[in-house]
């Protein structure tokens, strides 16, 4: 595991963002740990997470032109992403979009710098691919390309099928997904620390029950 990586665990763990108990998920499923984004919310935080992301997409070494962010919590990620890739030498644009276009003032569905060029998009997970369709749609409708997907943790689990939600957009959208950490690192940081082995016994069980061939 990257030095980052381990590093973001510990960190989301340390600001309770990364829980662990009993979390019933959109699928109704009780998992044994939960992911809150939203509770990145300091600006202290917020920095730290921006320095996560740029370093996993530039060790990922993926080609891209500028970031987007779909409304809303792809808002402060861009910014804060953004801020953080300049200040490790790669000075790049980003755009957000409104949830409703603005037909007065300078009008349009997006705001900050045009959509052009190869685009990726950052978010906090896939759940359901729907943020990133609607990104998808909203970008090549405007004339640029999407390039790929930025998220903080990819949970390798099953959807509806047998594949993960981020399986289904590297499928069906042709996009790759650079994620900050996965399970698979969740559980070797579990697994290095005797402290909290009944929370990786519990992951390890959930995961044999719902967990998605990160190889597939």
């Amino acid at each position: 595991m990257s030095d980052f990586r381990k590093e973001f665990i510990a960190f989301c763990i340390d600001c309770g963002v990364l829980r662990f108990g009993q979390f019933k998920t959109k699928a109704g499923r009780m998992s044994p740990y939960f992911f809150n984004a939203g509770l990145f919310n300091d600006g202290a935080m917020l920095g730290r997470l921006g320095e996560f992301y740029a370093k996993a997409i530039l060790a990922a070494e993926a080609p891209f032109d500028m970031l987007f962010g779909p409304a809303y919590k792809g808002i402060p990620l861009a910014a804060g992403i953004a801020i953080a890739l300049a200040r490790a030498g790669r000075n790049v644009p980003y755009s957000f979009n409104r949830k409703e276009a603005k037909d007065h003032g300078e009008g349009g569905r997006t705001i900050g710098a045009t959509l052009a060029g190869r685009v990726l998009i950052v978010d906090d997970v896939i759940s359901a691919g729907t943020s990133v369709r609607e990104s998808v749609e909203l970008i090549r409708a405007e004339g640029a390309t999407p390039c790929g997907v930025a998220i903080a943790l990819d949970r390798l689990e099953r959807g509806a099928g047998e594949r993960s939600a981020v399986q289904e957009v590297r499928e069906q959208l042709g996009l790759p997904v650079i994620a900050i950490a996965d399970l698979d690192d969740l559980l070797q940081y579990l697994g290095a620390r005797p402290e909290l082995a009944p929370q990786l016994l519990e992951i390890e069980n959930y995961r044999q029950l719902y967990g998605a061939d990160a190889h597939a």
